[in-house]
């Protein structure tokens, strides 16, 4: 809205007929052009940089944090175990136990800081989008969880796991018209999908704001003068305040997306399977 106001309110050309009007955020920024290999299977572009550029830092970070432990941590490691140890015990081990925890624990460890490290890319100075930002890669992360779910439960309840999935124990056999295909849909359809969506659209709407907001700032600022440059502190002051709103979202959507995929893990391993 405040990207239609300001295009539809606001001046758009300068007086030699150049446009410097307001552009807000379009969907155009997530199919960036490609910068590597176009035309071609390995085609690159800025959002597949900046995919691999956080695999790189990751591996890199967990390996000096690693490579030397220490007793006697330094702060590098005191901060790695802590986020290390959040993980563990508040998330795996929390919702799997000690001996199905350590079971899923590099899968589900490596799917938090890996979400974290995309989420995070969109507050980044110079990279400004989240790898998470474009649906491959939630996909991707929300079908290892799918088949996680599926795994478990044949390897614990081989024989019962899709019996019991679909036709719940303690229901009236009547009801079953009615409970299964709900029961299909919600567990082996809708888990996937709502993982998917959860992720990408939140790593969209917040990029969409800060855009918004800078961009205005930028305008209100540089083209439109006057006394609509005092516009640009309140927009200014709006994408510093998303900025952190963003920051919390990286690391609440890291920790929802694991602890979710954990809970449904959880639920293939119950014994009323």
């Amino acid at each position: 809205m405040l990207s239609h106001a300001l295009t539809t309110f606001l001046p758009s050309a300068t007086d030699d007929g150049g446009d410097s009007g307001f552009h807000g955020p379009s969907l155009d920024e997530f199919f960036p052009e490609a910068l590597l290999f176009p035309n071609t299977p390995f085609e690159l572009n800025r959002i597949m940089l900046i995919r691999l550029l956080v695999v790189v830092v990751l591996v890199l970070v967990f390996w000096l944090g690693t490579r030397r432990l220490k007793v006697v941590p330094g702060r590098f490691q005191t901060g790695l175990e802590f986020l290390l140890g959040f993980v563990r015990n508040n998330i795996i081990i929390e919702t799997l136990g000690e001996k199905d925890g350590k079971r899923f624990m590099p899968v589900l460890m490596s799917m938090f800081f890996l979400i974290l490290g995309m989420n995070l890319t969109g507050i980044v100075i110079f990279l400004n989008i989240s790898g998470n930002s474009v649906i491959g890669l939630p996909l991707v992360l929300a079908v290892i969880s799918w088949v996680l779910f599926i795994y478990a439960g044949f390897r614990k309840h081989p024989a019962q796991f899709i019996r019991n999935s679909l036709f719940p124990p303690g229901i009236n056999p009547f009801l079953y018209i009615i409970v299964t295909p709900i029961e299909f849909i919600s567990t082996f359809i809708l888990r996937p999908v709502t993982l998917t969506v959860r992720l990408l659209m939140n790593m969209v709407a917040g990029h969409m704001l800060l855009v918004l907001c800078f961009s205005a700032t930028q305008f209100f600022l540089f083209t439109a003068g006057g006394a609509w440059g005092l516009f640009s502190i309140g927009t200014f002051a709006f994408g510093l305040a998303f900025t952190l709103f963003e920051l919390l979202v990286a690391a609440l959507q890291a920790y929802v997306f694991t602890l979710l995929t954990a809970v449904y893990i959880q639920l293939a391993l119950a014994d009323e399977h």
